[in-house]
């Protein structure tokens, strides 16, 4: 599977929302890991979701691909994205980022996240494999979601907007 460098084929512009995209998802992705090392049963279920919620958006709104941005789109280009977004497939581009959305999301790594649960109450080695487990499954739906926007802006020929700095809470 290509990389979003290897899709990005050379943009700058692509290629500089690639890498504040990742920055996000870094941050995100190791405050999930210190949520999947407590051992309370579902604390890390809520913060991944919570998580998700923020770091699509963010990752959307770096290539222009949040709903908002989407509508000052001439008709024409929205046409063409809508088009690419059907072909790769994606179902949290240009959508408003529910509830819903997350948790189909987060079954696309459903197992590890069972996985997470059961060896979080192992003490100590447990715990460190459940962060680990955490950080790793945040990190390829963050790195997915990424690819695919990638895909999308190249395939529209989607004009990137001009970098905002993140932010999350």
């Amino acid at each position: 599977m290509p990389t979003p460098q290897d899709l990005a084929a050379g943009d700058p512009a692509i290629l500089a929302a690639i890498q504040r995209a990742r920055s996000v998802l870094n941050r995100r992705a190791l405050a999930g890991a210190a949520a999947s090392a407590v051992p309370v049963p579902g604390l890390d279920w809520l913060v991944d979701a919570a998580l998700l919620s923020e770091l699509l958006p963010a990752i959307n709104a770096e290539f222009g691909l949040t709903p908002q941005q989407l509508d000052k789109l001439p008709k024409h280009k929205r046409e063409q994205v809508q088009k690419a977004v059907t072909v790769v497939g994606s179902m949290l581009i240009g959508k408003f980022i529910t509830r819903d959305l997350v948790i189909r999301a987060a079954s696309m790594v459903g197992k590890r996240l069972t996985v997470k649960q059961a060896a979080k109450f192992v003490p100590i080695a447990g715990q460190a494999l459940a962060a680990l487990i955490g950080y790793s499954a945040l990190r390829y739906l963050g790195e997915s979601h990424i690819r695919d926007c990638v895909e999308v802006c190249r395939s529209a020929g989607l004009s990137l907007p001009p970098p905002e700095p993140l932010r999350l809470k």
